[in-house]
């Protein structure tokens, strides 16, 4: 049996979900996502009992691209904490303000604390720019010593509108991989179109280290996105992911199994081991992938 990696997923800590309108109007992002009571939120044990029904082996929480650097610190302790209750079976990724003072003293705290990564950044929540990559250079290279991935939001230019798509394009995410075509990156959401653009050879040129994540697939694209991204990026550099809880696991997962298309052993690759090789995930244990 295939041992799944949700590689995009989003907890909180239960103060925030409690005092949501608090928080609403204490960060701008969060208010355009939440102010809705519609709007989902969950906890790590909400997330543990997802997983546990739809036999998810390992989810990579995120929390939430915090426009403040203590709100930052505040989520990544609560994940750090969250992944150890689990035992590894949540890991994390922690947020920091990427172009903060603060940022790279926070990932190497967050790595310490045990973060396989940094995300999910997301440039019109934070204030930064992508196509002035400059001001990311000390982040950058804190991740890239440590041997640690980025993850960033990527937006749709063309589509419908939803709330929290942004303006983080991929002409402008790719002046980010320009300027640091060494790092390690993973481009949520398909990357906003990106992989398509990779038919380019100047474009293809800049992207060879980066990895994209089927994050809220449903709400974007038919589910032939699998099969057309890994023919023509490769099958190594797609990664399986809900964006947990806007897509429900089980049924996502079930979908990606039945209709994306892929072989047997393409989805080996993308439901899990993609993953585990990016973000550098120890090995399940045998009584995980039974």
């Amino acid at each position: 049996m295939i041992a799944v990696v949700d590689a995009h997923v989003h907890i909180f800590p239960p103060d925030i979900i409690r005092s949501r309108a608090a928080y609403c109007e204490r960060d701008r992002w969060f208010g355009l996502l939440y102010g809705n009571p519609r709007a989902r939120l969950v906890t790590a044990e909400e997330l543990a009992n997802s997983m546990e029904e739809t036999g998810i082996n390992v989810s990579i929480a995120a929390g939430f691209p915090w426009a403040d650097p203590g709100l930052c610190a505040y989520h990544n302790d609560y994940l750090a904490e969250a992944s150890r209750a689990s035992r590894g079976k949540i890991a994390w990724l922690a947020t920091v303000v990427p172009q903060h003072h603060s940022a790279p003293v926070e990932a190497v705290r967050s790595f310490a604390a045990g973060a396989c990564g940094i995300g999910e950044l997301n440039a019109d929540a934070q204030g930064f720019d992508w196509s002035e990559p400059d001001q990311l250079t000390e982040l950058v290279e804190t991740c890239r010593a440590a041997g640690r991935p980025i993850m960033a939001h990527v937006s749709e230019p063309l589509g419908h509108d939803y709330p929290g798509k942004g303006t983080a394009w991929p002409h402008r995410f790719v002046r980010f991989l320009e300027r640091f075509p060494e790092i390690v990156v993973v481009a949520a959401h398909w990357g906003g179109g990106l992989p398509f653009y990779e038919l380019m050879p100047e474009v293809a040129a800049v992207t060879r280290n980066l990895v994209y994540d089927s994050a809220a697939s449903t709400y974007l694209y038919r589910f032939s996105v699998f099969r057309v991204v890994v023919d023509l990026v490769g099958v190594e550099r797609v990664l399986f992911a809900s964006d947990f809880p806007v897509l429900k696991q089980g049924r996502f997962l079930e979908r990606v199994r039945t209709e994306s298309g892929l072989t047997e052993q393409e989805l080996v690759r993308v439901l899990g081991e993609n993953a585990r090789r990016v973000y550098r995930l120890t090995r399940p244990s045998e009584r995980d992938a039974q």
